[in-house]
This record gives C-alpha cells, structure tokens and sequence, in this order.
C-alpha cells in the first residue's frame, strides 16, 4: 500500500518552521514579474471541474527544482534502481538542454550506503543511518555523475543542512553558489547532509528532503517545483479503502482548501517522507511565489510534461507574488542598514537594463554596514532606485567607489566579486 493524500483534515504544524528564511529573488523591475496564473477551487465540495482544469495555462517555467525522495529512486526497493535515475536524468537533460535551469533534490544516499555494505534494514538508530549516508554519498553522486556526463552536462554537489539557511549569511552563500552554478550551466545536485543532520535521521521527520526542496526553491526562486513520489497526486480519500477516490487535479490553497490530513499514513521503512510532508512544503513554495506540482514518480515524461504545463498528478496554484516577497524584506525600512549613492549613468543602467552595481559608479557611502547588510540605493539626488544586499562593507565600498573592478584586490587586500551589489540580490523600485 503505498502513501496517500487526502482532502480531510487541518494541515499539521509546519515541521522546522522555525528555518523559514525571508526569499531574496532575481531582481527584476516591479513590472516584468509575471502574474500569478489563475486558479480554480476544485475542492470546496469536492467536485472536479475537469473543463477548468484543462483549459488553464501554457506558463513559461525558466527555473525548476525537481525533487526525486527514496522511494521512488528505490522503486520501493532496499537498493537505487539505476534504470530510474538514468530515466529522471535524461527528463533533466532535456530541460536542460531547451535552455532552462534546473536543480535536482535528491534522497538516497542511506539506501546507497545500505547497498554498498549489504546490511540488513532492520537498525535504524541515527548513528548507524549516518555512517550509511557517509558511504553511500559518495556513491550516490558518483552515479549521477556518470548519468548527466552522457548528455555533456556538469554537475555539481551540495549538501545542506538546515542550520546552513537558518542565518541570512548562510543564506545567501548558499544562494549566490547555486545562482552561480545555473550562470555556468552546471546542474546542481543538493541533498541533505545526513552525516551531521541528526534531526533530518531522527524521528523528528523532516520530511525525505520535501521541505528541504521548497527552501531551494525559495533560495534560487524557482518559478516551479515538481515532487515526485509513488503515488499520482492528492486524492479526495484514501484509494486503497476508498475506489471511488478522484485525483485532485489543481489545488488553489492548501491552507484555506486542505481541511485534514490522514493522521496514519503508510510509508516505506526507509523513506521519511508523506503527504503530509509534501503537503508542507507545496504551502511554503507557492507561499513565495512559486508553483508546485505532486506526481508519480515512474511516470513517463512526468518532468516534461509538468514543466510544459500539462495536466499531470497534483497542481497546486501560487499564493504568493514574488514581488510582495521581495518587498516584504528589501524594500522594508527595517532592513536597511545605510545608502549608497551613484552616479548617473549606474542610475541608469539600474533603472532600465537591469546591471549589477559596479564600484566604478558608486559615488558616496552613507551609514555604517557590514557585508550582506540591505542597503538602499539612491541616485545623485537622493531619488531612491531600490534595495539590495551588499557584497562589500561600508568602509570597503568608500575604499573602492569610482574604481574599476579590476583593482579591488590591489585597493582592499580582498576580493568578493566584482559588483558592490549583485543584481541577484537587488530589487529595483
């Protein structure tokens, strides 16, 4: 019997809410972010309005995070089946190769671990798990390695825990190497650090990475997550005891339209992950902004379709928008630690093209901040033009502004790249 969703009963607590971190996008001008698509609420007496469903949208998802949990690398096996890597890898590939950008949320590195040792699956205390994780890791992304190299693609590995995010530093390392890796058309391939996560091994379910992928998705700012599983999607009642169960197609809120999840849940013996848990982290992406979509697994061209926006498994509808997120930290007053002032012609090319802020244009420094404190961003007037975080201190930018890039390293001792605020972290007004 496998995991199943219904539409029943209150959402649970949100497990390690307390690791929300505020999102930090693209910056893009207030009127080029896309309107959230419409959405149609299928579940206020359970009837499924199959002619709204299909007459939705032909949305345009540049940024996608797919996350892949155990049981579906596994086939609900005690080992990872080759065969359904090499499948999710050659649907990555593609998508890749169409010119989107694409990360992997992979589980498996327990099960790989488990394989390579042949131990029985019987113990399950975390320190045992975690030394499964350190032998299978390796393995795991050694695999994935082979698979994406028959398409020519680079990936890269990173493994995160939850502590990794939970400070705006951290945050936003993490973030300006992942946006690095997609500028460089790598793929990365980001897990969680099972080693020393002992929460995420532990009873305390974090949910088989299902709330570490709307992080990711939060962190880069992915315009669509796809969680896959084994099962098809969210159902109106358990199918197993329920036949007369329907897919729910398209889910407009999960907080306002979710009225239970089932309190018992089957779950293979080394996966960690549930509806519930998917769940969760469907309300967090589409809470920034994002859409998500819940589908089986092993089903063929699952990640084309969902990303050509077919109808498959569950869609769950953005109930954010991106700007209000990112206005909700930027441009708020209380996040801003100073201003820096530029000159016309960075003015400009802030305004209109979208550019990173160079020292060369920077024309004075007011206040006293630290790298990666929100500073806002005002012309020579004092008009302000947006906020953003910045990549250098108050007294290393005064060292530097009117400088080309060029001579950071010489002028300061240090180098943290050659923009005073990267456009990825700024937000113009």
């Amino acid at each position: 019997m496998g995991t199943w969703g219904v539409a029943m009963a209150r959402v649970l607590p949100l497990v390690g809410a307390r690791y929300i971190v505020p999102l930090l996008p693209p910056a893009l001008p207030l009127a080029s972010v896309p309107v959230p698509l419409p959405c149609y609420n299928q579940l206020s007496h359970f009837k499924l309005d199959r002619h709204a469903v299909n007459a939705t949208h032909s949305p345009s998802y540049r940024r996608i995070v797919a996350k892949a949990g155990t049981s579906v690398l596994t086939g609900r096996s005690d080992h990872l089946d080759t065969a359904i890597l090499s499948r999710l890898v050659e649907q990555l590939a593609a998508l890749h190769g169409e010119g989107r950008e694409v990360l992997l949320v992979t589980s498996g590195a327990v099960a790989a671990g488990r394989q390579a040792l042949g131990q029985p699956r019987e113990r399950r205390d975390v320190p045992f798990r975690q030394m499964l994780a350190a032998v299978g890791q390796g393995r795991l992304m050694h695999l994935y390695q082979e698979l994406f190299a028959r398409h020519g693609i680079v990936v890269a590995q990173a493994l995160l825990t939850r502590a990794d995010i939970t400070y705006r530093q951290g945050y936003l390392n993490v973030r300006d190497t992942l946006l690095g890796l997609l500028e460089a058309k790598v793929v990365p391939i980001i897990n969680e650090n099972d080693v020393v996560a002992s929460e995420e091994l532990g009873e305390e379910v974090f949910g088989d990475n299902d709330t570490l992928s709307a992080l990711v998705s939060n962190l880069v700012d992915a315009d669509l997550l796809v969680m896959l599983t084994d099962i098809a999607g969210l159902y109106t009642a358990d199918p197993a005891t329920h036949p007369e169960a329907q897919l729910i197609p398209r889910v407009e809120r999960v907080d306002d339209l979710i009225d239970e999840v089932a309190a018992s849940e089957e779950r293979h013996a080394w996966s960690r992950g549930g509806i519930t848990a998917k769940l969760q982290a469907a309300r967090l992406a589409t809470s920034w902004g994002g859409a998500v979509v819940i589908a089986r697994g092993n089903r063929e061209d699952v990640l084309l379709e969902a990303a050509a926006g077919k109808e498959v498994g569950t869609y769950f509808c953005p109930t954010g928008n991106k700007v209000e997120s990112r206005l909700r930290w930027l441009m708020s007053g209380l996040s801003t630690r100073g201003e820096i002032r530029v000159d016309d012609g960075a003015a400009r090319a802030l305004r209109t093209l979208g550019r990173s802020l160079l020292p060369a244009g920077v024309r004075e420094v007011i206040g006293d901040f630290e790298r990666h404190d929100v500073v806002a961003i005002a012309d020579g007037q004092g008009q302000r033009i947006g906020c953003g975080v910045a990549n250098y201190s108050a007294k290393d930018i005064a060292a530097i502004k009117g400088m080309h890039s060029a001579r950071i390293q010489e002028a300061l001792g240090h180098r943290y790249g050659d923009e005073v605020v990267h456009r990825n972290n700024l937000v113009v007004m």
